[in-house]
């Protein structure tokens, strides 16, 4: 994913997931891709950037906190959450924070 999110004007929310691997990386790949196929189709989503080298940052926009967590709770996240910690995280950390001002330059 190499694009920035065009999100709305403030106030919104990011979940910010850091994350380092295991050795297993044993169908991540497609999962990551369903999920990120899966969020945008969620009420409530605006938006998500990625970049993955030793450690992965993920950063997910949404509209308030009841649509983050009703993507939570969303059956294939779970599952994807399950073989997270089963199999494909060595660690992780989620943040949520409100974003309350943002600003950008494009060339």
């Amino acid at each position: 994913m190499s694009m920035i999110a065009k999100t709305p004007l403030p106030p919104y929310y990011a979940v910010i997931f850091s994350s380092t691997m295991s050795d297993n990386h044993d169908g991540y790949s497609e999962m990551a891709d369903l999920m990120v196929k899966l969020a945008e189709q969620q009420d409530g989503f605006l938006g998500i950037e990625s970049a993955r080298d030793e450690i992965g940052i993920t950063v997910s926009y949404w509209k308030d906190l009841e649509s983050i967590k009703n993507w939570k709770m969303q059956s294939d996240h779970k599952i994807a959450q399950k073989n997270g910690n089963s199999d494909w995280y060595a660690r992780y950390k989620v943040r949520i924070s409100k974003v309350e001002r943002d600003y950008e330059f494009e060339r």
